[in-house]
């Protein structure tokens, strides 16, 4: 078996992401890992708009803004505990910066939410782990969420 030194926690920018970053805590703990946290913004959904946008894009960036925000508190109260912790943030198409990621950091396992996203949120976020998973190169856990 493959020893885990390096795992990646990916984080889609949503609040359901809180209870993924916090298993990475424990499992890099656990196996004396380093951790690295990548926020993925998918911007595909803004391209080839021939009108402007503006307020939307402007909405769009405060909610990343505030989710980042709560985000970092869970990443900078295991960071006071003392864990080192890598945060990327990437925008783009998340399954080629989440592999571009993996391959660079060179990532043992990938720790993915394995809720369901709504329409709404696949539009946004994009935050499918259907393609991720079927190109990724190292281990997958996946955290599921309680019913809402």
């Amino acid at each position: 078996m493959k020893e885990i030194n390096r795992i990646l926690v990916v984080s889609w920018m949503t609040q359901s992401c809180k209870k993924t970053i916090r298993f990475g805590v424990s499992l890099a703990e656990k196996y004396q890992a380093e951790l690295s946290v990548i926020h993925i913004v998918n911007t595909f959904w803004l391209q080839g708009w021939s009108v402007p946008m503006i307020s939307l894009i402007e909405e769009r960036k405060k909610d990343l803004n505030r989710v980042k925000a709560e985000l970092d508190n869970v990443i900078n109260s295991e960071k006071k505990k003392g864990m080192t912790i890598k945060e990327f943030i990437k925008e783009g198409d998340p399954v080629d910066e989440i592999l571009k990621t993996i391959k660079d950091e060179k990532i043992d396992l990938v720790i993915l939410r394995a809720q369901e996203e709504g329409r709404v949120e696949h539009f946004l976020i994009s935050g499918s782990n259907e393609a991720i998973i079927r190109k990724i190169p190292c281990s997958i856990f996946l955290v599921k969420d309680e019913p809402r």
